[in-house]
């Protein structure tokens, strides 16, 4: 799902039995990491803290009530950290770098009218740069427009990057013609398209059966919501390598990752996760 950094805290501790238990953390945390294991994380490089958020037990400060629990450690390619807390662990996630070099995609979480000021659609700037001026298009609709101004947290903005949840103001757009999951993008620079198929890596994490072609789930892809089908398995892929496992089985179960041709029931804007 491109989460690189995972953090495992066992919350509720004072309600295990007994209360603070030494021997139900070690359970949970054995269950635990064959799980993440089983999708593809290091359970090595994942910081497991035994909390209580209702009394804050290694929330801020190291605890009292578990003198066994002597701190999580991890190692990463990157480095390795160590320390006692739910705190410390997440201050040792590194921050992601902010794409701004790439194409603008802001996937459109809402569109609203505001009186005197016209069309405001509203989302989070994924990649790229959103400035006033800009002419952007709405993908799959193929709808242009000039953005006339930018805002969050009700202040303008000369331009939005990575990260920001803006509300932008567009001219000669009705609210009827945008929704939520369309894609705004730079019409001058690598504008987002709908595709009517698309090749996907796909894990299943649990399912009650079988999965075979055919299979038309709901699909939630950034702020886009859609049913797609199972057109074709391509192949079983081992989940960490990517290495082919088998060619064009039958159908996958829970715990296969597999490469397969999705089908949309209408266009949706994906893109190339090289991308």
């Amino acid at each position: 799902l491109g989460v690189k950094q995972l953090i495992v805290g066992v919350n509720k501790m004072d309600s295990s039995e007994p209360p603070y238990s030494e021997s139900r953390y070690e359970e949970i945390k054995k269950e635990v990491s064959s799980y993440i294991k089983k999708i593809g994380y290091n359970p090595a490089a994942v910081a497991f803290v035994p909390i209580s958020g209702w009394h804050g037990d290694n929330m801020l400060e190291p605890s009292s009530n578990m003198p066994w629990f002597k701190g999580w450690k991890f190692e990463r390619k990157d480095g390795k950290a160590d320390g006692k807390t739910l705190i410390e662990a997440l201050d040792a996630i590194l921050p992601p770098s902010r794409p701004t070099d790439k194409a603008l995609r802001l996937p459109l979480q809402d569109v609203y009218k505001i009186g005197g000021i016209g069309t405001v659609p509203v989302g989070r700037v994924e990649t790229g740069i959103l400035k006033p001026g800009m002419v952007v298009v709405f993908a799959p609709a193929n709808i242009t427009t000039e953005v006339k101004s930018v805002e969050m947290h009700h202040e303008a903005l000369t331009e939005a990057v990575p990260g920001d949840n803006v509300g932008f103001n567009v001219k000669n757009v009705s609210v009827k013609e945008l929704r939520r999951g369309y894609v705004a993008g730079d019409t001058k620079v690598s504008p987002p398209r709908g595709a009517a198929d698309f090749t996907a890596q796909v894990i299943v994490l649990n399912h009650p059966g079988q999965i075979a072609n055919g299979y038309t789930p709901v699909l939630d892809c950034h702020t886009a919501h859609i049913a797609c089908k199972f057109a074709e398995i391509k192949e079983k892929v081992d989940r960490r390598s990517g290495k082919t496992t088998e060619e064009n089985p039958k159908f996958i179960k829970s715990g296969d990752a597999a490469i397969v041709i999705l089908v949309p029931s209408k266009p949706l804007c994906v893109e190339s996760s090289r991308n």
